[in-house]
């Protein structure tokens, strides 16, 4: 069985990482959080690339791919650390595509896709991209709610590169519940950027152990700090295998995505603290100063941490749907 990319794939992954890298570089990243404000020539070739609307149905516009090309894309995303409404409006646009009603999708998907609207996704303490939203997916528990231009208030994060927003309750508790698997979706989007976060991470950590030189020799051949390497490769293709296993149970086993999303979740919630706090660690004294990069991606990944809701509730919800399996019952 090849459990590769396939060409088509590997081509969407390629040409993600080459835009990113030549139009969303880490100093691009410094600028919008020192402005406030997004990249929005960045954002205007990202619509045209059409990558809001990747995993959304053709008759709405998208380009009727699954979710594995959504997953590589927001990997692409994550690795960058791009300064975006990317993820947000990609997650949403797949939750509505996938368990929105047909009303929902008309009045939604053709907005999104081309970026004429803008979607918040998370919950509504943590929304990312909330605050003037015109549509945001609320996830609430093990479900999700689809509330139209809800009231929210501006939210400052460690992410200063992002824009964040806590919704008002009386916004969610009016919104329309979405269907099963929606919150599954967008859990699976935001542990496939943090599998993005964590191989940036990992390539500058080991590029920067292998030239600082200490008693004469890399300090990349110090016993501890290859461990420490190690530990954060195992941690990012753990959050990897786990987050395109999401990717394919949503197109190919539906009935196996809310295992599947837990599983991804709980991997990458654990991979966003410490994969970039070990690379902070190994870069020494300057890992959190601000001339420095590394801290943006310990920063994404603290959100998106708070995003996903810590590993804690996944592993209960792994080990509610073990105990189902063993009693006979379903997950």
């Amino acid at each position: 069985m090849d459990f590769d990319l396939t060409e088509e794939q590997r081509e969407i992954k390629r040409v993600a990482r080459e835009l990113l890298a030549a139009r969303s570089p880490l100093s691009r990243v410094r600028e919008a959080a020192e402005t406030g404000a997004y990249d929005q020539a960045l954002w205007r070739e990202i619509v045209g690339l059409g990558w809001g609307g990747i995993a959304v149905s053709q008759a709405w516009g998208g380009q009727g791919l699954g979710g594995i090309e959504l997953v590589v894309v927001l990997e692409e995303l994550g690795f960058a650390c791009a300064a975006a409404p990317l993820l947000s409006t990609a997650a949403a646009a797949a939750a509505i595509d996938a368990c929105g009603s047909d009303a929902q999708r008309e009045r939604w998907l053709p907005g999104l896709v081309a970026g004429d609207l803008r979607a918040g996704v998370g919950p509504a303490a943590l929304a990312l991209d909330g605050h003037g939203a015109d549509v945001a997916v609320v996830l609430d528990g093990e479900g999700a709610v689809l509330v139209a231009a809800p009231e929210s208030e501006p939210l400052e994060t460690i992410d200063p590169a992002r824009r964040f927003a806590a919704l008002a309750r009386s916004s969610v508790a009016g919104g329309e519940p979405l269907g099963a698997g929606a919150a599954d979706l967008i859990r699976m989007s935001i542990a496939a950027e943090v599998v993005g976060l964590c191989q940036r991470a990992l390539e500058m950590t080991v590029a920067y152990v292998g030239e600082r030189r200490q008693f004469g020799v890399p300090v990349g051949s110090f016993q501890a700090v290859a461990h420490r390497c190690a530990e954060m490769l195992l941690q990012t293709e753990s959050a990897r295998s786990a987050a395109y296993h999401a990717a394919w149970a949503a197109g190919a086993e539906p009935t196996r995505l809310g295992e599947a999303s837990a599983l991804a979740a709980a991997a990458a919630a654990t991979a966003a603290r410490e994969v970039p706090a070990s690379a902070i660690q190994a870069h020494g004294g300057i890992g959190f100063t601000w001339e420095a990069d590394v801290h943006w991606l310990y920063k994404r990944g603290e959100v998106d941490r708070a995003l996903l809701g810590g590993a804690g509730a996944h592993h209960a919800r792994l080990a509610r749907a073990a105990a189902a399996r063993l009693a006979g019952g379903s997950p």
